[in-house]
């Protein structure tokens, strides 16, 4: 028999954060969080996306052990002002056992129920900063800090359950020398004359920081037409601020400006920190923030994190400043592979930007929706 516990104190949210170290125990492909910031992102008092969304944490019991967790989101943003009625549910993970999954789905459908909602949609977090999809190919690829990994069997407990595929992504990756750098350069100079725009390196995070809200302003205004964006509010513009810009080395950020030295464009890339985060499992304390450190000098992998183009300046060779950039930057660097989180499957857009580096889909992710 499944019982279900909803989490409320700090020692049982801590065991909902430590259930997948269990689960995916011996894994080479599972990337562990650090718990004191997973713990962090699950705190009211500091993650702004509370103010704005109502959350319902449970732990999953068989035998007196945990044996599965799933957080059910509604996020009022959401709700209130793209009249999008549903309930999100994420960091669902399960043992290999229908009548667990079920149990904890089965409460996010009464949870969504009772504040009169249409549907459910999963795994996804509070907003379109967090993790969404769960993985259902690519199981034998590591995964990122980015990222949910999961067992094959995940999609099975799904389609059981009665769910439908929503959603559909892709993950990318291509080797630096695909780049043929004779294409964007000679792009970049002839948008860069055409259009007045200029690009800005940083080598340094603290001269990055007041551009940082207008880069945030700019991610709403590119992804706001997306059926599943939410907006970053100013809350969450300095909460991210301070949780991510450490981990991201100055010079793998990119902006572009136009003659008034407004932001059309930006690219944030981010070392990966996989292997890191395995060595470290779970603990900064004593050797793990070593092992970040080192990985944020020396990593020869790249995840291409987010990119921003205005409205007004997609479609007008941009990303040719960019991608040239990044070219010198990661010659520089001895850069060997990039590798692009997750983008929705039909996004032609986002095909055609990276085209000329020949990228090879090597992951699928999907999220699933029921009706209530």
């Amino acid at each position: 028999m499944v019982t279900l516990k909803e989490v409320i104190s700090k020692s049982e949210l801590k065991k909902f954060v430590k259930f997948p170290f269990n689960l995916y125990k011996g894994s080479q492909y599972w990337v562990p969080p650090i718990i004191k910031e997973e713990l962090e992102t699950f705190d009211k008092t500091k993650n702004p996306a509370f103010k704005t969304a109502d959350t319902w944490f449970f732990l999953a019991y068989k035998n007196q052990e945990i044996v599965g967790r799933v957080v059910a989101i509604i996020n009022w943003l959401e709700i209130n002002e793209q009249k999008i009625r549903k309930i999100r549910f994420g960091w669902f993970d399960f043992i290999d056992d229908t009548e667990v999954s079920e149990a904890l789905l089965k409460k996010v459908s009464e949870i969504g129920q009772e504040n009169g909602l249409e549907y459910m949609e999963g795994p996804m977090g509070f907003s379109n900063l967090d993790k969404v999809g769960v993985l259902i190919k690519g199981f034998d690829h590591i995964g990122s800090m980015v990222t949910w990994y999961n067992y094959p069997y995940y999609e099975k407990h799904y389609e059981e359950a009665g769910f439908i595929k929503e959603k559909e992504y892709v993950e990318n990756k291509f080797p630096v020398k695909n780049a043929d750098p004779a294409i964007f350069t000679r792009m970049n100079e002839l948008v860069k004359r055409r259009y007045g725009l200029k690009e800005v390196n940083f080598t340094k995070t603290k001269d990055i920081l007041p551009m940082v809200d207008q880069m945030f302003d700019l991610f709403n205004e590119t992804y706001s037409k997306l059926s599943s964006f939410t907006p970053v509010t100013d809350l969450q513009k300095a909460y991210f601020k301070k949780k991510y810009l450490g981990f991201i080395n100055p010079e793998y950020i990119k902006f572009i400006i136009d003659k008034k030295d407004d932001l059309i464009a930006f690219a944030i890339v981010m070392p990966s920190f996989s292997k890191a985060l395995q060595k470290a499992n779970g603990k900064l304390i004593p050797f793990g923030l070593f092992h970040l450190l080192k990985a944020k000098r020396n990593s020869k992998n790249v995840l291409f994190y987010l990119i921003g183009i205005h409205p007004e300046y997609q479609n007008k060779g941009v990303t040719a400043i960019i991608f040239n950039e990044y070219y010198k930057t990661f010659t520089e660097k001895n850069i060997e592979m990039c590798y692009r989180t997750p983008e929705l499957a039909d996004n032609v857009a986002i095909r055609q930007m990276w085209k000329h580096f020949n990228p090879v889909i090597y992951k699928h992710r999907r999220t699933y929706r029921k009706e209530l």
